[in-house]
């Protein structure tokens, strides 16, 4: 996890793509299927595996543990140039940072989602947004250039 900020958040001009979520479990299976379509769109579906389960731990983790009403999630998507790779944000209001817990109990149902995320994203990290909470941050690099390829349709 990085300490530092991230880099610059993208222009309007650059490929992103915004999406608004509630706070219902459903909201991580569809946030799964736009992003899947996104990186399909984008050529990028060889990123598609490790970057919708870096989507999910995050945007699972938004769901159960930084809940405000009458508040939504919003992700973001944005495709990074060379090396290829995407940038996924999770926003949400609630001003409680994440904890990246260090070991999980072997029969806990909890606690491995941030981990996973440390071990499979190139960078990640949590800052403040404009206006109420955070955003939760990860890079996913493709890791050689047959990973940017995206996989035969």
């Amino acid at each position: 996890m990085t300490q530092t900020p991230p880099p610059s958040p993208p222009t309007p001009d650059d490929h992103t793509v915004i999406r608004h979520w509630t706070y219902r479990p459903r909201s991580v299976g569809l946030a799964r299927a736009e992003l899947r379509k996104t990186l399909a769109d984008w050529g990028l579906s060889a990123l598609e595996d490790t970057a919708t389960l870096i989507l999910s731990e995050l945007l699972t983790n938004a769901q159960r543990h930084a809940h405000v009403p009458g508040r939504h999630i919003e992700t973001r998507f944005t495709r990074l140039p060379a090396p290829t790779g995407i940038r996924l944000e999770v926003h949400d209001a609630s001003p409680h940072h994440p904890q990246l817990r260090t070991t999980a109990a072997p029969d806990a149902c909890e606690g491995r989602g941030l981990p996973l995320v440390n071990l499979l994203a190139t960078d990640w990290g949590v800052t403040p947004r404009n206006g109420p909470g955070k955003l939760i941050w990860a890079e996913y690099v493709a890791t050689s250039p047959s990973d940017a390829k995206g996989r035969p349709a």
